[in-house]
């Protein structure tokens, strides 16, 4: 992996970025009624132009004014900038982008036209309806069933479940089963605008209250307008966005580590103890020196792979576990340091509406979403052994010792 540091102009923008997140943004935040899609912040998001940098260049409506394209260095520049200063906010603007990008990358130009103006406007709020209560994270395992109804189309019947902004989304990108038996070779992507008939939902109560409900579908019909892709390659739909995104959830890890570490800091070098500020305690400054490390170690293998992305493309060989190797290290990080962060603060952490109490329910869920910590171990490992030939023995029945 290239090395590499940020330009001023990048450094620039990230710190005005998390001037707007904790100036202009937040506010709206503390508004919203946890649980539920906080549509004034979406349009705030909108207003200030930061969701045109959702979409790469190219495709009707996508992308930024002018035809300029946004990459996943981007992308993961301005989550992680949101994230240190308001982490409704980061997450409002991801949820924009990871519900609408099968759209945008494998939409037809009618359903650009139609969705993703008002997505990068924030006036339509988009969801990526993949995982079921039987199948968690094994996308190839899906069990809402499209069927062919006899007049070109297909009715989706069965449930998805923990998906982000369901059920007040406007619009889902919908993966079902539309060859049963297929695995991942029968996998159709539909877009399903939230009002057709059969389609219901019920919101999830949450251990950090995120807009997160369960999809009913009951005869819900779909037709040859609504594929997103080719039918029965729904699963590329599926892992293309998720390559995309996966390095960006650990950008969202990494600003909140890194606020986790900042108040770490202020807080060490004021508290006094034991005759004197807690940072002269050779036990504390050690404990941040390895916060600081391993959030600093992630951040790099963020952008790492964000780079490589947008250098080499997403079909490129490695991408696919780069992408897995950030999140699962920018993630699995946050967790150390924001809890190492609630230790070193003593009990005043622990109090509703402290900063810390509020990162320590926000970082525990990318270590689950967009594949587990576990499943990301299974991507690293598959791919690792992909490139080792399998041993040839001249005599099978009698192997080396």
């Amino acid at each position: 992996m290239t090395a590499f540091s940020l330009n001023p102009e990048q450094t620039a923008r990230c710190a005005e970025l998390r001037t707007l997140a904790a100036e202009r943004l937040r506010p709206l935040a503390e508004k919203g009624e946890p649980g539920h899609v906080n549509r004034p912040l979406v349009t705030a998001l909108g207003e200030f132009g930061l969701l045109d940098g959702l979409f790469e260049g190219g495709g009707a409506g996508a992308g930024p004014p002018g035809g300029a394209s946004s990459g996943a260095l981007d992308l993961c520049l301005t989550r992680e900038s949101l994230a240190y200063a308001c982490t409704e906010a980061e997450t409002a603007f991801a949820l924009q982008g990871l519900g609408a990008h099968p759209v945008h990358a494998h939409g037809t130009p009618e359903q650009r036209e139609r969705w993703l103006p008002p997505v990068r406007a924030g006036h339509a709020v988009a969801a990526f309806a993949l995982s079921e209560p039987g199948a968690g994270s094994d996308a190839a395992a899906l069990s809402l069933a499209a069927e062919r109804d006899g007049s070109g189309g297909w009715r989706l019947t069965g449930e998805k479940c923990w998906i982000s902004n369901a059920p007040e989304a406007d619009f889902y990108s919908v993966f079902a089963r539309t060859s049963p038996g297929a695995g991942s070779r029968g996998v159709t992507a539909f877009l399903v605008p939230a009002d057709r008939a059969g389609l219901t939902g019920t919101p999830l109560d949450m251990l950090s209250p995120h807009p997160i409900g369960a999809l009913a579908f009951d005869g819900v019909r779909v037709g040859e307008e609504d594929v997103l892709g080719e039918v029965d390659r729904g699963f590329r739909v599926a892992m293309t966005t998720l390559n995309r995104f996966r390095p960006s959830v650990g950008a969202f890890a990494v600003g909140m580590a890194r606020a986790a570490l900042d108040a770490t800091l202020a807080h060490t070098a004021e508290r006094t103890a034991f005759g004197g500020p807690l940072k002269d305690l050779q036990s504390v400054g050690h404990q941040v020196a390895e916060m600081a490390t391993r959030t600093e170690a992630a951040r790099l293998m963020v952008y790492a792979a964000a780079a490589a992305y947008d250098g080499e493309g997403p079909q490129s060989p490695g991408i696919a576990r780069r992408a897995a190797m950030a999140k699962l290290i920018a993630t699995e990080t946050a967790q150390y340091v924001v809890d190492a962060a609630v230790q070193l603060h003593g009990a005043r952490a622990l109090r509703r509406g402290h900063l810390l109490e509020h990162l320590y329910r926000e970082v525990r869920a990318p270590r689950i979403y967009e594949g587990a910590s576990e499943v990301q171990r299974t991507i690293i490992a598959k791919e690792l052994y992909a490139g080792v030939d399998a041993p040839t023995f001249a005599h099978e029945e009698e192997p080396p010792a």
